[in-house]
């Protein structure tokens, strides 16, 4: 049954992608400038291992490119929203590690000095997927977790499917036994179809 509905899920996914356009989408943003900021700040330098965490087809590796940075992962359940950004970057694709799972799958050998998520951990909706997450991450990053979520003010659900809303001590209480909290805000992102949608964004230190 665990299967079965993973696989539905992955459909969703792959569906939205191979029927939307960005500007279908509410998570687009046209310059992701907060989720820049925040790894630009947490960088030592353009080396910086970074991995996108639910990237699909953002633009934000578009920038991270554009500000030379060299050790860039996209990871994304959905097949098709890769693709459509290998098609946007054409000969920069190569430039790109693009990883194609489910995130509660994911298994990696390597250490990510910046993990970035906007908008993809707030899809965790049991204790279970909520704990193979934190292993994941303690396993991987070397240095900074970036999380950004729907807040307690934003939606309830996205592209149809129900999300878990947080707070700062939340986050905080998930994270605190492998990263220490750094900093935390909230900030509305309006969407393509001017709706505003209240995001919380947490940035960790690994201990």
């Amino acid at each position: 049954m665990i299967n079965f509905e993973k696989q539905n899920y992955k459909d969703h996914w792959q569906n939205v992608y191979e029927t939307k356009n960005p500007n279908e989408i509410s998570w687009t943003q046209k310059i992701p400038q907060t989720s820049l900021s925040l790894i630009e700040d947490a960088s030592k330098d353009k080396s910086s291992k970074i991995i996108d965490i639910g990237g699909g087809d953002s633009n934000l590796v578009d920038f991270l490119l554009q500000k030379e940075f060299k050790n860039i992962s996209v990871l994304d359940i959905s097949a098709k929203a890769l693709e459509k950004a290998k098609t946007r970057l054409g000969t920069q694709a190569k430039n790109i590690d693009w990883i194609t799972t489910d995130i509660t799958e994911f298994e990696t050998n390597n250490q990510y000095d910046i993990w970035h998520d906007r908008a993809a951990f707030h899809f965790l909706a049991t204790e279970e997927e909520i704990k193979k997450y934190v292993e994941i991450v303690r396993d991987a990053v070397s240095d900074t977790l970036i999380i950004g979520t729907f807040s307690v003010n934003g939606p309830q659900k996205c592209s149809g499917l129900p999300i878990v809303q947080y707070d700062e001590e939340r986050l905080k209480n998930i994270f605190s036994t492998d990263f220490e909290l750094v900093t935390s805000f909230t900030e509305n992102h309006i969407t393509p179809f001017n709706t505003i949608q209240n995001f919380i964004f947490c940035q960790f230190k690994k201990k």
